[in-house]
């Protein structure tokens, strides 16, 4: 019986060197991911949540992790640079919460919303609209199979950036840089219906002040684009989550290769 435990030796330690080497990525990608990373989020319960998708992770992948490294300095290489493209890859999805609050701001700046309940939605300060979006789009998100979805992200994230290999200068300014022009062009995409709105409104307040310059417009006009802003939430908000969805969703199975 011994022998034949003796034999199992070298397969629990392949097991276990995997499962280590999946969970250095895995964990740094938990830190920061959409609606698991999130900072109301309890720490154990981040800690469980990385534990499990190393889990289903770990066997895809174990072809692709291979053996350790033999010298203890390239280990501390590889491993440090599964932690950089754990945090990497989990930012590029970080940034699509990005894209709900720029959108959300732009709107709430347009309609003369920024001021109502800013900074009391949660840790970083952000108007109501904002807020509203990001905790709809996470919503949203986690009820269209987020935890399927981020699970093959992961394992995808293995034939982008192979296991130990370093993220260079390049490739993170070169990503980066497109990725954040994505968020703001997608940002200003969602916001859109509100600017055009605003736009509408104050040429037609102006026209009315000079039409009749008695007349107080900005005691008329105020109510009316606070009202008219949160008619156009309501109306618009099902098709701004959608459509971010679909990027969402569309980023997370091809990674890079889609256009903002």
């Amino acid at each position: 019986m011994i022998a034949d435990l003796t034999t199992l030796v070298p397969t629990g330690q392949a097991m276990i060197w995997t499962g280590f080497a999946v969970f250095i990525r895995i964990s740094a990608m938990m830190a920061i991911l959409p609606a698991f990373g999130d900072q109301p989020i309890p720490a154990r319960i981040r800690l469980v949540l990385a534990i499990m998708f190393t889990t289903v992770v770990g066997p895809a992948v174990a072809e692709d992790v291979g053996t350790p490294p033999g010298h203890s300095l390239a280990l501390a290489k590889a491993l440090g640079a599964e932690m950089l493209a754990g945090l990497f890859f989990g930012l590029m999805l970080r940034f699509f919460i990005l894209a709900l609050q720029v959108a959300g701001s732009i709107a709430a700046q347009s309609t003369s919303l920024s001021q109502i309940f800013g900074g009391s939605a949660g840790v970083d300060p952000q108007p109501a609209i904002a807020h509203v979006l990001v905790v709809a789009g996470t919503a949203l998100a986690a009820l269209s199979g987020l935890h399927v979805q981020a699970a093959a992200y992961m394992i995808n994230s293995y034939q982008l950036v192979p296991f130990g290999v370093a993220l260079t200068g390049a490739d993170l300014a070169d990503l980066g840089t497109r990725e954040v022009a994505r968020t703001f062009a997608l940002g200003f995409t969602l916001a859109a219906p509100f600017l055009i709105a605003s736009l509408i409104y104050n040429v037609v307040l102006g026209v009315i002040n000079r039409a009749m310059p008695q007349l107080m417009v900005s005691f008329v006009g105020a109510p009316a684009i606070t009202a008219g802003g949160l008619l156009l939430l309501l109306l618009t908000a099902p098709a701004m989550l959608a459509l971010w969805m679909h990027a969402f969703s569309t980023f997370m199975m091809a990674p890079f290769e889609t256009s903002p």
